[in-house]
């Protein structure tokens, strides 16, 4: 994408000037939090999916760096939604980020002025070849950063640099996704989702306690299953668990609900890695929701209006 508009400290800019200093802090020290979001098509027009709850997440984020994104949660839910509209796409991912600019150089940020922008693109297939044949996961030999070392619930972009090792470990060594542990060796999340599994019917997933994110869309999987009178529980997960899991899927704003087949070279499930009932059952349930389709959820959709 080489056009459009993009938001950027309150105006919306044509997409090649969204420029910024090569001396931004953000850039050089990784003081950056930011949001994926999504918007979907549904019978009434677009909607955003969990605005207020993706921006309030943000602006926690934020807290936790000592950033004053310099507007109210309503200015930044109004500046998405003027993003998307100026972009004219019925469907996006959108992606607000909030990053200490240029000004001083040091490891301390706090002298430098904090920026927000706001950018919105089509997202293609993420996880491709997923949905027929379950995808292929790997344990990641980077252990998931321990929250000692960073704070875990902020979504920040240094702690991302962390996910972008493990993913690339994976892709490298031939597998789709990567799996990260913690420093006690349980399961936390993959590089970019949260994950779930299945066994003898109960639906499970790490506590956020783990070091996993508390995904928007990892909490919007667990209401849907309660409301549905699908059983759950939250608690730690162990890797030899994985492999034994009757379902193991993954969860998040690019991809949504995505099947898993096989891990560490060994099959999930008793149907050759195939997506498994509950998965199924869950990823058509929460299209559904996304979508429109269920009325039950209508207050996490914000319809885009001008």
């Amino acid at each position: 994408m080489t056009d459009g508009k993009i938001w950027l400290n309150g105006s919306l800019v044509e997409y090649d000037d969204a420029k910024i200093h090569v001396l931004t802090h953000g850039l050089h020290y990784g003081t950056g939090v930011f949001e994926g979001i999504r918007c979907y098509k549904t019978e009434d027009g677009s909607v955003i999916f969990r605005l207020q709850d993706h921006v309030k997440r943000l602006i926690e984020s934020g807290r936790i760096y000592f950033m004053d994104l310099g507007f109210s949660a309503r200015e930044l839910e109004r500046a998405i939604i003027d993003t998307v509209i100026a972009n004219k796409m019925e469907e996006c991912y959108v992606r607000p980020i909030a990053y200490y600019g240029y000004g001083k150089m040091g490891v301390n940020p706090m002298p430098n002025k904090v920026s927000v922008a706001i950018a919105a693109w089509k997202w293609d297939e993420y996880i491709k070849g997923a949905e027929e044949k379950g995808a292929r996961l790997m344990v990641s030999s980077w252990m998931r950063l321990d929250p000692r070392t960073m704070p875990m619930h902020a979504k920040s972009t240094a702690n991302y640099a962390n996910s972008a090792l493990a993913r690339v470990e994976a892709i490298k060594a031939g597998f789709d996704e990567a799996i990260m542990l913690n420093s006690s060796g349980m399961v936390v999340e993959a590089s970019a989702e949260n994950v779930f599994i299945v066994k003898d019917g109960t639906l499970i997933t790490p506590p956020t306690s783990s070091g996993a994110l508390a995904g928007i869309t990892r909490d919007s999987i667990i209401t849907i299953a309660k409301q549905n009178g699908i059983n759950f529980l939250e608690r730690n997960i162990s890797r030899d668990e994985l492999y034994i899991a009757d379902e193991v899927f993954l969860s998040g704003t690019a991809a949504e609900v995505k099947p898993v087949g096989e891990i560490d070279n060994r099959t999930i499930g008793q149907d050759g890695g195939r997506p498994g009932k509950m998965t199924k059952q869950l990823k058509a349930l929460f299209e559904a929701v996304v979508h429109g389709r269920d009325q039950k959820f209508k207050t996490w959709l914000t319809l885009l209006k001008s």
